[in-house]
């Protein structure tokens, strides 16, 4: 017997937050230029991150760059005399892309430019797991929980032990 009407539009609507559910999200740092003028802590909490999600972080390649920190580096915006302590990456394209990977992570971003982090230009992004399939769904959105697994009772299977009767 094929399925009614109400269930099969319960089964596409299931079927398109998965798919919508599977594609990264993409967050322009900021939601403009990454530069002094931003507060990132309100900008960043207003997000919901997921593993898979990616910033873009645009810039003027002269007057900025990006570097992924340690937390110690990022709360004291010092990376040495040589620019490297506590530095895990750097980015300076002007352009530049990060996608978030680990779940249940914190990533924390810095300006190494004279000034600039200990003015402000700091971003700490707190990551929660991904959903099933991939990264996250739309800007400020929280994404939804995964849907119940929908059963269908020991009758309609072909009775107690799941055998079809016959």
């Amino acid at each position: 017997m094929p399925p009614s009407p109400p269930l099969q539009l319960v089964a596409l609507l299931l079927l398109s937050l998965l798919l919508r559910s599977a594609t990264a999200a993409e967050y322009t740092v900021g939601d403009g230029p990454w530069d002094t003028g931003t507060n990132y802590a309100t900008w960043s909490d207003k997000h919901a991150f997921l593993a898979g999600d990616i910033l873009v972080f645009q810039y003027v390649r002269s007057q900025h760059n990006v570097l992924q920190v340690t937390e110690a580096t990022y709360r004291s915006c010092d990376t040495g005399g040589g620019g490297v302590a506590g530095v895990i990456k750097s980015y300076d394209t002007g352009y530049d892309r990060v996608q978030l990977t680990e779940p249940n992570a914190t990533y924390w971003f810095i300006c190494d430019f004279p000034g600039h982090c200990l003015g402000g230009m700091r971003l700490a992004v707190k990551v929660a797991a991904a959903a099933a399939g991939g990264g996250g769904g739309g800007e400020g959105a929280r994404r939804p929980a995964a849907s119940p697994c929908i059963r269908r009772p020991p009758a309609a299977r072909g009775g107690a032990n799941g055998r079809r009767g016959g």
